[in-house]
């Protein structure tokens, strides 16, 4: 109950449909006994004394029939309406936080985990959920307005009855909890095998190109066969239910024949039972057997549901959206600052910063160099704050990165990575990416990114769907879209993360041109080993084990025989060649 009440915030508050599903679900149990009931006027009267009127046969089964009807399409769309609409809010509410929460939640869980518990666990847990209160409410009632019905037709009969109830409980409870540990291992058992499945597909030519075929095979069968193993267990589990139930309610109808047959004849001090009274009993009797049933498992798919679902209210729980502040700026001039920053991932290691102090001015494009893990990428990450630091201070022409409002700060930044990520939607719209699509801007962009020529010969120009992460352009294409993108955003400060890394030559002289461009008069910082986008910065900043250890002038650096000079030398940048660090 603690936990059910945690979900009140979102399906709690529908009170007119939660009025219609309980009304409408009492209603509904209410006619079952009706059933029942007609058979002892229908068979006392209509075959025995013939006193029954035709016309009340068909008018009282449709009419029972009919009121059944609607009162349990009322009570589902009562609870369909409260279902859809919590599972609605919530689903809204965790993606909002998703857009909105700390950068460190990236980390710590993986796409595939928060996108299953957004989508596939709340809409699973709010299902099972709804679906088993509207079972035990409906079988509840049911079970009562029959055990009602079977006291007021002979309570001596009923308590045979009685008996049975809580016999087939034990034994729906029992199997139940041996299928529910099943079904766990089951889902555990699916998810390794879906995840294999997941492995070979993405690595599907280092698979073929080492000859891996057959050990993923066995792999891939070992799982499957366990899960077959798995599914035959829960099959018998489950057909176990009925015969077992069967079997005890055979039991207690012999009893209750029996004892009906030794009531007929009319014993002193002994209820008699007509045929039609009778009749009734037995099938109110039979009648009590599938709500028991389904009453002894529903705790089974609420556990599931509120599991599920804690997965989402856990998310919102221990997530916080981001700090910020209120300065705000159109355009900043784009002078940075940092002093001593430090920034560590795990205290076990080293620090990926440790005392980094650097001011670049408005307008200067300055070149960050070193091997790989110097704390190149981990610095300008700090900038638009996807990191916090642990200690020291930033600041943006001369105000703290943690007094701007975020939404703010972060315009004032365009970022090209080595990492291109795009939507499944138009190229337009991936290039004007949380702004209005102007075209002809676009087309410019294009044209500048040296995309266009390309765009104009696709079907639908620069309304074609890109596909999953631009699946359809090639490496160069998308690294060109991205450029595109920061060229429409038009910011006063550029990021770019080896931001030519996936162009040929070609490419990458007919971009670098569109970037040396579009980098005059603004705040540029590069990340990058080709030469031919670094000794046109105006300051190269040379970092090692999160420091900075060499600043100046490309050519101030290659006189100087230090780090710039010898990683300039072990790459062969000189001579254009990519770096391997």
């Amino acid at each position: 109950m603690a936990r059910l009440r945690r979900l009140h915030a979102y399906f709690g508050y529908q009170r007119l449909e939660w009025t219609m599903a309980v009304l409408a679900t009492l209603v509904a149990a209410i006619t079952e006994p009706l059933i029942p009931a007609l058979l002892k006027p229908l068979l006392d009267q209509g075959f025995t004394e013939g006193s029954l009127q035709l016309w009340m046969v068909p008018v009282a089964i449709v009419g029972v029939f009919l009121v059944r009807g609607l009162a349990q399409f009322t009570g589902q769309y009562a609870l369909a309406r409260i279902a859809n609409e919590g599972m609605l809010r919530l689903r809204t509410a965790l993606f909002d936080r998703l857009l909105v929460t700390r950068m460190g939640l990236f980390g710590q869980q993986s796409a595939s985990t928060l996108s299953n518990t957004v989508v596939y666990e709340v809409q699973t847990g709010f299902n099972a959920l709804v679906q088993a209160l509207l079972g035990l409410s409906r079988d509840g009632f049911t079970l009562l307005a029959l055990l009602g019905y079977l006291i007021y037709l002979n309570w001596q009969l009923t308590l045979i009855v009685a008996v049975m109830v809580p016999g087939v409980a034990w034994i729906m409870k029992t199997l139940s909890r041996r299928l529910y540990k099943i079904t766990k291992t089951s889902q555990q058992a699916t998810d390794d095998l879906a995840y294999v499945v997941e492995e070979n597909v993405l690595a599907h030519r280092m698979v073929r190109l080492h000859g891996a075929q057959e050990q993923q095979a066995g792999r891939f069968n070992v799982l499957s066969r366990q899960l077959r193993r798995l599914a035959i267990k829960s099959t018998i589990a489950s057909a176990a239910m009925t015969p077992t139930t069967q079997l005890l309610a055979a039991g207690a109808l012999s009893a209750v024949i029996c004892i009906a047959l030794w009531q007929s004849h009319g014993s002193a001090g002994v209820q008699s039972v007509t045929v039609g009274g009778f009749a009734a009993f037995i099938a109110a009797m039979l009648m009590l057997i599938a709500p028991i049933r389904r009453l002894a498992d529903v705790a089974n798919p609420i556990t599931r549901g509120v599991a599920a679902l804690e997965r989402g209210l856990l998310l919102l729980s221990s997530t916080e959206p981001e700090t910020e502040g209120t300065h705000q700026s159109a355009r900043a001039q784009g002078a940075i600052v940092l002093q001593d920053v430090r920034l560590s991932f795990d205290s076990d290691h080293a620090p990926a910063l440790a005392g980094v102090s650097l001011t670049i001015a408005p307008g200067e494009v300055v070149a960050l160099v070193g091997p790989s893990g110097a704390g190149k990428t981990t610095l300008v990450n700090l900038l638009p704050r996807f990191l916090t630091p642990d200690a020291g201070r930033i600041t943006l022409d001369g105000v703290a990165l943690q007094d701007w409002q975020l939404a703010s700060l972060r315009a004032q930044f365009a970022l090209v990575s080595q990492d291109v990520v795009m939507f499944n939607d138009s190229i337009a719209a991936n290039v004007a990416l949380g702004a209005h699509v102007d075209r002809e801007r676009v087309q410019a962009c294009l044209q500048a990114a040296n995309l266009a020529g390309h765009v104009d010969g696709l079907p639908q120009g620069m309304d074609t769907l890109v596909g999953h992460n631009a699946a359809q352009l090639s490496g160069g294409q998308r690294q060109r879209l991205a450029i595109a993108r920061a060229l429409y955003k038009d910011a006063p400060i550029l990021i770019l993360d080896e931001a030519t890394s996936a162009l040929d030559t070609e490419s990458e002289r007919l971009v670098q041109q569109a970037l040396t461009r579009l980098m005059q008069g603004r705040t540029t910082l590069v990340i990058a080993h080709r030469l031919s986008t670094i000794e046109h910065a105006d300051r190269v900043v040379v970092m090692e084990r999160g420091q900075i250890v060499e600043q100046g002038t490309h050519a101030a650096l290659m006189a100087a025989d230090g780090l710039y000079a010898r990683l300039q030398a072990h790459t062969g940048a000189a001579a254009g060649t990519p770096s391997n660090t």
